[in-house]
């Protein structure tokens, strides 16, 4: 079965000298850059693209949730979600285009911490990858995002993000950067955000893969935020490939006060 975009991502300023020639031996001081001081918005998908996509003509469905059971108590900004007990959605339609050009679209969704069931505008993505990305030790692409959003989701209305996806993979090891800018399209300050994330992963089988994810924003890319303001969080994950359903689950961590303290997410696939 093909995999839409991300699906399933395989996502201390001293480093230590390290063998560049050792299988790995790069990894982890490259995802420690992430991990530097990560702004925050409603999270319907919390994933590392992997620049697989489907085939020509081949459609998926993917459907994220992510639920806060312990987060900030305060909104981001006036009007916007309170992410502590909140949940997260979205479905995810995708349709392969070509060998390297995928389209796709979300319906995200909500349920406050007060129970109230709100839908979250709409997002259109396309996606062009190098081909058969799953078998290549180095594989790239780049992801366009448009989202029309309300005042509970987004501090403004319209936004659109770029997604670089940088990978490489020699087995048992796989390494992912998404080095994401989002850019505010309406409004009165139209910023630009920088707010990457990274996955370090070991693929255990062709079905199971387990890893690290980090995801952070660290907010205007002329002014970033003061480090306890940004969000940083990291996950740990598992990812299941089977005939006829994929599943990933992980439980992540926020790493400074700007964070949640908890929140686990979840990504059900199925190609057609």
């Amino acid at each position: 079965m093909a995999r839409a975009p991300g699906g399933f991502c395989y996502g201390a300023w001293m480093r230590p000298a390290v063998d560049a020639k050792r299988p790995g031996g790069w990894l982890w001081p490259a995802l420690l850059l992430f991990l530097a001081p990560g702004g925050a918005r409603a999270a319907d998908e919390i994933q590392v693209y992997n620049a697989e996509i489907n085939r020509p003509g081949q459609f998926s469905l993917q459907l994220h949730g992510n639920y806060v059971p312990r987060g900030r108590t305060a909104a981001a900004f006036p009007g916007g979600m309170v992410p502590d007990r909140a949940f997260n959605g979205t479905p995810e339609f995708a349709l392969g285009i070509t060998e390297c050009w995928e389209i796709g679209a979300y319906l995200p969704y909500a349920v406050t911490r007060g129970g109230d069931f709100e839908t979250g505008g709409g997002k259109l993505r396309t996606l062009v990858a190098s081909p058969h990305a799953h078998d290549r030790p180095f594989f790239y692409g780049v992801n366009f995002e448009l989202s029309d959003q309300p005042r509970l989701f987004e501090a403004n209305h319209w936004g659109s993000e770029i997604r670089p996806i940088i990978g490489w993979r020699r087995p048992p090891i796989e390494f992912i950067v998404n080095p994401i800018v989002d850019v505010v399209l309406s409004g009165p300050r139209r910023t630009i955000d920088f707010a990457p994330a990274a996955r370090l992963a070991c693929i255990l089988s062709p079905a199971w893969t387990v890893g690290l994810e980090h995801y952070a924003d660290f907010g205007p890319i002329d002014r970033f935020e003061p480090r306890g303001r940004q969000l940083q969080e990291i996950f740990a994950v598992a990812d299941y490939t089977g005939r006829t359903l994929d599943v990933d689950f992980g439980a992540g961590r926020g790493l400074t006060s700007g964070s949640d303290d908890w929140t686990v997410k979840f990504i059900l696939g199925w190609g057609f």
